[in-house]
């Protein structure tokens, strides 16, 4: 039988990649959407509305998905935006809906979904985190925080699902070829005396998405946390992150000093 799976923010970017090639290896796939009807005639899957910053959107979700199918096997929380932008300049209301909508919303949505797997004593949560969301990088302070607070939640409630068969993984991607810039927000106002450094951010930033990888390869790395009975909680995904871990973990000085090298040679 073909297992059932929701993917969160299908419309786009990593979601829409996932969804498409969980599909193609014969998955029965739903997607979200705040406007489902404008995909539904270009993808190959299902979609249904979601807006994870309305909790009547979220709280109406499992009546309406559960029409659809009997059960579902995969939650996968992909759903999310990017507020780019040096720390001081973002406003806090826009910090805020960072955080409502990455860090509350799939909150929320993982926590309708729950009651369901757990009558069902079995089913698979995957967000999809960041590697910013373990290693923190400049102009992306209330980003790299959301993901951060992401790997804490799930961290912690990995222990507390176990006995309801309730496997919950993290995939961290690096860098990959994808619109998250194009779809980011930020702050209008400019403070002077950052402009040294955002122009030494930009150009780091663009050699690192000139050099990024075909993100093919998240999908493919989804695919493989499904396919596992028991995957590991933390999936990361890219080229040198595994040094850059282990730089966070056991030189961060030296993590730090590599960062402002990079950045004071842009």
């Amino acid at each position: 039988m073909k297992k059932n799976i929701l993917v969160t923010g299908a419309s786009s970017g990593f979601g829409l990649l996932v969804a498409n090639e969980l599909h193609k290896n014969g998955y029965n796939v739903i997607g979200t959407s705040r406007n489902p009807e404008k995909l539904m005639s270009v993808v190959p899957f299902k979609m249904i509305a979601l807006d994870l910053d309305s909790d009547e959107s979220i709280n109406t979700l499992p009546d309406r998905l559960f029409k659809e199918i009997s059960k579902l096997d995969v939650l996968i929380n992909n759903a999310g935006f990017l507020v780019a932008g040096i720390a001081e300049e973002i406003p806090i209301d826009l910090g805020r809906k960072q955080f409502e909508t990455n860090f509350w919303g799939t909150i929320k949505l993982t926590n309708a979904i729950l009651p369901h797997f757990r009558k069902q004593k079995f089913g698979k949560i995957i967000t999809l985190g960041s590697i910013v969301g373990l290693v923190s990088f400049p102009n992306a302070a209330y980003y790299s925080a959301s993901k951060h607070a992401l790997e804490g939640y799930f961290k912690s409630l990995r222990y507390e699902l176990n006995e309801f068969n309730i496997s919950v993984a993290m995939i961290q991607p690096a860098a990959f070829k994808t619109n998250i810039m194009n779809n980011s927000s930020s702050p209008i106002a400019k403070i002077e005396d950052y402009n040294s450094l955002r122009a030494k951010i930009e150009k780091f930033s663009f050699e690192l998405e000139k050099s990024a990888e075909d993100p093919i390869i998240v999908a493919k790395k989804v695919i493989e946390v499904i396919e596992i009975d028991r995957p590991k909680f933390r999936n990361i995904v890219g080229k040198g992150t595994s040094t850059l871990i282990n730089l966070q973990h056991f030189a961060y000085g030296i993590l730090e000093k590599n960062i402002l090298k990079q950045l004071n040679n842009s």
